[in-house]
């Protein structure tokens, strides 16, 4: 287990002051694990209702991190994924409540219900008024009074904030309640997990998954789904969920509602926005109309990498109360919409369109380009797990990227010179090969085509002069020399070979100062990050000229 903590019992409370300390409007409730209001003398003093409600910590930033203005009045925190004590709920009641009431938001999990429940009749019995709603949003379990029914997950978050909107504009304790059942009514939310999580007094995973497995349905307590199923694209998976919640809750074309996409806790922001993307679509098929859209990390179950959506009808009055203003450390605002049937808003790009290509005999030119180009493909998987030893492991999809955007255009250059198919090339990999590989390969095509410009049909000597000029280009570009660990090392006695000895040297000088990478120190590139921890293993870059060159001498000796 690795993890940032320092004694696994003391995680919640640790967790508690850290966010106390960042964010000055929450307070500790002494003696309890609970933050409330910093305001709360204030807040009490004008007479509304208080919203209270909590649960197993584990789930940052909910609940702690939607205490404010406009939301949740106090939030009880449990050891992690265990509901907080009957006593703990009490106090917290105690310490918020008012002649106004005390609403309890609770999720349905058995321990929630019973320690919130008792600490309720136990107010109740002391004179507090105290009313409690139970959210029971995962679709992916049945609704049945034969167990215990369906779970509270993140959609809860949404009747947070619809109840404590109508709390923060003076409504009764029967008004506020009506409006979070109103919400809990339209409300459905379901969840995907590609890795487990670790309790941090467990120390271990809770379940265990495949490689190329996803569970379908979880819950947010580290406990597995409802089923286990092989891993899909987004789009899938996330049809998949959208799918079950518009068949539970009989959402029909045209319905307007709010779509939450959220973060189990450890999916890359990346990842989400394509989630989201997916979800917008998938909601569309249906015919619903997005009214709001929010996506982020809202409810979360520890470390585990996953998400859930929810989907909740938003009527005008429930989209009211969702734009209310709010200000809680999670709360993040509006949310985006109303969504039209339109994609992300495109501007104008000033990129210059088409090319300049001087006719001329390309046939033979594209030819070898084109063998080159698959030698780079075929050869990702090696160029990728080296730059993963000793790189950001992005060399190889790079290459093989702008290796395929560049066959596919290549196909237009058949009827020009040699100069405009380089620098055709050029803005090809200029335009598909990111990191620095893309601009110094960019680089050294454009000084290479200018080497070769005026003439008709190059010679071995003109193509040995260009390969010379193109690799002073990079060498330049890339401030680096001989000796650097760089592509330099494979390109530079290629250059000096080619000149001398032709073209089946210089593949074997590529070769040899490809090699000869592994027992240098780097100095540029992406290994000099690393250092001696880089010497072993050869240079990724210096090794795909070695795959590129290869090619254009077995296209040549084709011939």
């Amino acid at each position: 287990m690795k993890k940032l903590i320092n004694e696994p019992l003391a995680v919640v409370d640790e967790m508690l002051e850290g966010l106390c300390l960042a964010h000055p409007g929450l307070a500790l409730l002494e003696g309890e694990r609970v933050l409330v209001r910093a305001d709360l003398a204030a807040f009490r003093a004008r007479g509304h209702v208080a919203l209270v409600s909590g649960g197993g910590s584990g789930h940052e930033p909910a609940h702690a991190g939607y205490v404010g203005e406009g939301l949740l009045t106090a939030a009880v925190c449990g050891d992690v994924f265990t509901s907080p004590s009957t006593d703990a709920v009490l106090a917290t009641i105690r310490a918020v409540g008012g002649a106004a009431g005390v609403l309890l938001i609770v999720k349905n999990y058995t321990g929630d219900r019973l320690n919130f429940g008792l600490a309720a009749e136990i107010a109740r019995g002391e004179g507090i008024p105290v009313e409690m709603v139970v959210v029971a949003d995962d679709v992916a379990l049945a609704a049945s009074t034969q167990t215990a029914g369906r779970r509270g997950i993140a959609g809860t978050v949404l009747v947070h904030k619809v109840a404590g909107a109508r709390a923060a504009e003076g409504a009764s304790l029967e008004e506020v309640k009506a409006a979070a059942e109103t919400v809990i009514a339209g409300l459905g939310s379901m969840g995907v997990a590609l890795t487990a999580c670790t309790v941090p007094a467990a120390g271990k995973p809770g379940f265990e998954l495949g490689e190329r497995e996803v569970e379908l349905g979880l819950g947010i307590h580290g406990e597995a789904g409802v089923r286990r199923e092989p891993l899909r694209p987004s789009r899938e998976l996330t049809a998949t969920l959208v799918e079950r919640i518009v068949a539970e809750l009989a959402l029909g074309g045209g319905t307007p509602v709010a779509l939450l996409v959220n973060n189990l806790g450890a999916t890359p922001a990346m990842e989400m926005q394509i989630v989201a993307r997916d979800a917008v679509t998938a909601a569309r098929t249906h015919g619903l109309v997005i009214e709001r859209l929010w996506t982020g990390t809202f409810l979360t179950a520890l470390e585990m990498a996953g998400c859930s959506v929810s989907l909740l009808r938003a009527d005008p009055e429930t989209l009211r109360l969702l734009d209310a203003p709010a200000m809680a450390p999670a709360w993040p605002g509006r949310g985006a919409g109303p969504l039209g049937e339109e994609g992300p808003v495109v501007v104008a790009s000033t990129r210059r369109e088409g090319q300049d290509l001087r006719p001329g005999d390309g046939a033979r030119t594209v030819a070898i380009l084109v063998r080159a180009a698959e030698r780079l493909i075929a050869e990702e998987g090696r160029l990728t797990a080296l730059d993963q030893m000793v790189g950001d492991g992005d060399l190889g999809l790079n290459l093989a990227r702008g290796a395929e955007v560049a066959k596919a255009e290549a196909l237009d250059w058949t009827g020009a010179d040699a100069a405009s198919i380089l620098r055709a090339l050029s803005g090809s990999l200029r335009r598909s090969v990111g990191g620095t590989s893309g601009a110094l390969y960019a680089a050294g095509l454009l000084r290479a085509a200018r080497a070769l410009d005026g003439i008709a049909a190059p010679t071995s000597r003109d193509w040995a002069k260009a390969f010379c000029e193109g690799t002073d280009a990079v060498a330049t570009l890339g401030d680096t020399k001989p000796g650097d660990r760089t592509m330099i090392d494979a390109l530079q006695p290629a250059a000096e070979a080619l000149a001398s000895s032709g073209l089946e040297a210089a593949v074997e000088a590529a070769r040899a100062g490809a090699a000869a990478t592994a027992a240098m120190a780097p100095r540029r590139g992406r290994s000099s990050y690393l250092g001696e921890r880089a010497v072993g293993v050869s240079d990724p870059g210096a090794e795909a000229v070695v795959v590129w060159l290869s090619a254009i001498r077995d296209e040549l000796a084709a011939d």
